[in-house]
């Protein structure tokens, strides 16, 4: 395969998980999960991103992620109405959004290191759930504070408000990259 289709056949493939990815979330989205102040979980929408992250490179992956933040954070922008100064919104584009769900693009750290496709997308696919609960956890003890209850600390509330969720999300992830590892050896060029 010559460079240039090699690189059109990655982008193509990109672009069409992407738009999986895309497709995953605004399901989810569409679900009235019982979380009153935003968060909640996908079905399998983190999965086709850490794919493309452990397919065709990190760079490519946090492309793919970062496209996903945006439409998530254009999903999420009532959010932004919900905070003042620009500071406060800085924090809720990057910590609820660029970064928590740029992180996906990640999710290949471990491809070649664990000599098994499936513990090395596992364990990206874990990285990135981290990373992302680290994010939200911080947007929550930082900016939405003001919503825990008055007998709790601001810290515990941010933790298992955000940490249900993650910790549901890290689940599901978990099974998607399992069973799709199971089917589909990704070092090959074609997956058919």
């Amino acid at each position: 395969m010559s460079k240039t289709l090699a690189k059109t056949h990655s982008l193509a493939e990109s672009a069409v998980m992407l738009a999986l990815s895309i497709a995953l979330f605004a399901v989810s989205d569409a679900i009235p999960w019982p979380y009153a102040y935003g968060g909640g979980f996908s079905l399998f929408g983190q999965v086709p991103i850490i794919i493309i992250s452990y397919r065709h490179g990190i760079k490519n992956g946090l492309i793919a992620s970062t496209g996903l933040a945006l439409f998530e954070m254009l999903m999420g922008f009532k959010n932004f109405s919900y905070v003042n100064g620009i500071v406060a919104w800085l924090i809720v584009a990057f910590a609820d959004y660029i970064i928590a769900f740029g992180c996906l693009g990640l999710g290949g750290i471990f491809k070649g290191r664990l000599k098994k496709q499936t513990a090395e997308l596992i364990a990206g696919g874990l990285v990135v759930c981290i990373i992302r609960f680290i994010c939200h956890f911080i947007s929550g003890v930082t900016i939405w504070a003001g919503y825990a209850p008055e007998n709790m600390l601001v810290g515990v509330y941010s933790f298992i408000y955000n940490g249900s969720y993650m910790l549901i999300e890290t689940i599901i992830t978990i099974i998607g990259l399992f069973a799709v590892s199971a089917v589909f050896n990704f070092s090959k060029k074609n997956l058919g």
